[in-house]
């Protein structure tokens, strides 16, 4: 059973079919241009990539499969931790990309996720912005709706009918009121589900390509996580801490907060107060 649950084909999204399609048509970031990727894995509860929460099949008991997530977060904001030094986040939910099993041995390839992204230029300008991506494709601008630091987001992806493949995701800003909507085909493994705050992929500003700093960041609080339509259930051993490559801590998420749907996430912190 594991052997197909964790094969996964591409063959939907290759150039000119409906998910290739639609993604290009609404065109990717200009650059320099981020890229959201699965865990870098640092072993079990740390990543260089990420930082947050992420349940598995296999950690879930093995009889758990992801069709609903969803989550709510305040957008953080973003200020320049080194001078000079263009900084990028990201804060997202998502179902695969993650660890399949509690000490991260498996993890899995497919990723569908929505979410915001706050950025700081070289000059120490901040940015921000709302985005969906689906891997392999690159991550597509949410134009309809304009994010600003404190605006209060609620994220979901949901497959309807459990199975069919068909998703619908849908971010929208509470504070402003301006939401997107957007159905479309993905063939996932539905093994992982994620509420990330993370340090893309940074491509195009003349750097070799890789996961890019992290810029200073207010506390981002989430709350209202849900899977498959019920409470996440959120628990310590499902926290990631985001390190970098020479294991100094960039990002540390909060214990749950009472109810299990819950956490903070602290940027330049090894330890975050529980909401």
């Amino acid at each position: 059973m594991l052997a197909s649950v964790f094969t996964l084909s591409l063959a939907a999204l290759a150039p000119g079919s409906a998910s290739s399609a639609g993604a290009t048509t609404a065109g990717a970031r200009s650059s320099p241009a981020t890229f959201h990727r699965p865990i870098i894995s640092l072993g079990a509860n740390r990543s260089n990539n990420w930082s947050g929460y992420n349940q598995g099949l296999l950690e879930q008991g093995g009889n758990k499969t992801f069709h609903q997530v969803s989550g709510d977060w305040t957008v953080p904001t973003a200020s320049a931790h080194r001078h000079g030094e263009a900084e990028f986040s990201s804060t997202w939910v998502g179902i695969g990309g993650g660890c399949v099993d509690a000490n991260c041995g498996l993890t899995d390839p497919s990723l569908i996720q929505t979410g915001t992204e706050q950025d700081v230029d070289a000059s120490g300008h901040p940015s921000y912005s709302a985005w969906w991506e689906i891997i392999p494709i690159p991550s597509v601008p949410i134009t309809t709706v304009h994010v600003r630091p404190g605006d209060h987001i609620h994220a979901a992806l949901a497959e309807s009918p459990p199975g069919s493949e068909l998703w619908t995701i849908t971010l929208r800003d509470v504070t402003n009121g301006q939401s997107f909507t957007q159905t479309l085909p993905y063939l996932s493994t539905h093994a992982t589900a994620e509420w990330i705050e993370e340090t893309p992929v940074e491509i195009g500003t003349g750097a070799p390509t890789g996961v890019a700093p992290l810029p200073n960041l207010s506390r981002v609080p989430f709350d209202l996580a849900r899977t498959n339509t019920a409470r996440a259930g959120l628990k310590a051993s499902e926290e990631i801490q985001l390190a970098d490559s020479q294991g100094h801590v960039l990002a540390t998420p909060s214990a749950p907060d009472t109810d299990g749907d819950g956490f903070n996430d602290c940027a330049y912190a090894t330890r975050c107060p529980a909401p």
